[in-house]
């Protein structure tokens, strides 16, 4: 793969100032930000007045601990615009969840967002090895979802070559990366394995791609996963964080030249990471919920928000910026089985460690008599398709997860093209227990 480590005079000065600076920023935004969402913010008044708390309580960093959480239920009561502070005509553009356990959560970017948000997706880009005049194929999907105009505004933003394709169309998605050449790829890592099928269906080898890069968020992956990717494509994956409450993609990404953790953009969202069973304030390098306050939005200011992502906060590396470890599992993901708190990404991990298994899978959670059982559907590759081979897998894919995870499952190891592909984020559990 080639060195894409960026040049140091290329870097926003605030990635690479002192720990002090860009603490004394964060103070004078965050005092900013507190203000006004209190003045501006009918929920966030009456959060606050109900905590004993006011902005002007804010004297240090540590004082946020003081604040009370946001969480997703907050901005479904306030659906549509409850939670917008500025008035709606000074809003520039408006995405939303897609709603499908609920009412979608709604949020809004003025012009300057708009503006913040491309600068902090072309920072993530030029963090990752994507340069001026690259071409940028983009298969996030458009629309509502933050995904695809955030990654194109910030592309335009570093001045890159934008190819808006969506997702879909597997086929196409292919033909065009080669036809246009694109160096950089933006997409959900398990649609990347869609597409690195179709390379393989169409005879291509993906190693001579054009590709240079694949940025790829929206969704957990371990890395396990990148080291598929990059050996199948010969190219850096990187990962990139963001989801729509805070601002979309952009919030924090990985350095294409050390790939150990996300830096989070400091000058603009600021971390926490809790007990998410007490709500208390972990130290950094402690396992625990993520949770960002933004410092600088203007519409859709958002106070403590719990995102339920599991990480850590650690240390900076190739920045200043402390970064947080990749994002390998929500608490709203966690399975309990048998007493056993299991994450998909747990399931994945042993399975990419069987050469003879493609990274296709999908966890169903059955009940049998007064059990709840695991199933984790597979694919094997197509040189192990025999039925004496894929059985081997499965015992030894059960074996293993058994001796790693502590639980029983049921292994079925299907032939090729037998497990539901992604066009966008994986589903990669299917929950057929009887409801109630």
């Amino acid at each position: 793969m080639k060195d894409l480590t960026p040049k140091r005079q290329d870097l926003d000065p605030i990635e690479i100032a002192s720990r002090d600076e860009i603490a004394a920023l964060q103070l004078v935004r965050l005092k900013w930000s507190l203000k006004h969402a209190y003045e501006n913010v009918p929920h966030y008044r009456k959060s606050f007045d109900a905590a004993g708390v006011h902005p002007d309580d804010l004297k240090q960093l540590s004082d946020l601990s003081k604040f009370p959480f946001t969480v997703k239920a907050d901005l479904r009561d306030n659906y549509p615009f409850g939670m917008f502070a500025v008035p709606r005509e000074k809003v520039a553009r408006i995405h939303a969840s897609s709603g499908t356990t609920g009412k979608p959560t709604v949020v809004g970017y003025t012009r300057n967002d708009i503006d913040v948000w491309a600068e902090c997706v072309a920072r993530s880009m030029r963090a990752s090895g994507t340069r001026p005049g690259d071409i940028v194929h983009i298969a996030y999907g458009y629309g509502l979802f933050t995904g695809g105009l955030g990654a194109h505004y910030g592309a335009e933003r570093l001045g890159c070559t934008v190819v808006p394709v969506s997702g879909g169309m597997t086929p196409r998605q292919v033909n065009l990366i080669e036809d246009f050449g694109a160096t950089t790829i933006m997409v959900t890592p398990s649609y990347m394995l869609a597409i690195l099928d179709e390379y393989r269906a169409q005879g291509r080898d993906p190693r001579k791609s054009p590709l240079q890069v694949g940025i790829f968020g929206a969704e957990p992956w371990t890395n396990a996963m990148r080291a598929e990717i990059e050996e199948a494509f010969d190219m850096h994956a990187v990962d990139i964080y963001g989801l729509s409450e805070v601002m979309g993609p952009g919030v924090a990404n990985e350095c294409v030249e050390t790939k150990d953790g996300l830096h989070v953009w400091e000058d603009h969202f600021f971390p926490e990471v809790i007990d998410p069973d007490t709500g208390r304030v972990l130290p950094d390098g402690e396992r625990g919920e993520l949770v960002f306050t933004s410092l600088t939005k203007e519409a859709f200011p958002i106070m403590r928000y719990r995102t339920r992502d599991l990480t850590r906060l650690l240390p900076g590396t190739a920045r200043t910026m402390r970064r947080m470890e990749k994002v390998t599992g929500r608490s709203d993901d966690m399975m309990i089985l048998r007493g056993v708190n299991v994450f998909p990404t747990q399931i994945e991990e042993q399975i990419l460690a069987l050469s003879g298994l493609a990274p296709h899978f999908q966890i169903e959670l059955r009940r049998e008599g007064r059990l709840d059982q695991m199933v984790v559907h597979v694919e094997a590759h197509p040189e192990h398709a025999a039925d004496e081979a894929r059985r081997s897998l499965a015992s030894r894919l059960g074996g293993r997860i058994k001796q790693v995870i502590g639980i029983s499952v049921v292994v079925s190891v299907t032939e090729p093209g037998q497990v539901a592909r992604s066009q966008g984020k994986a589903q990669r559990i299917v929950d057929n227990r009887p409801k109630g």
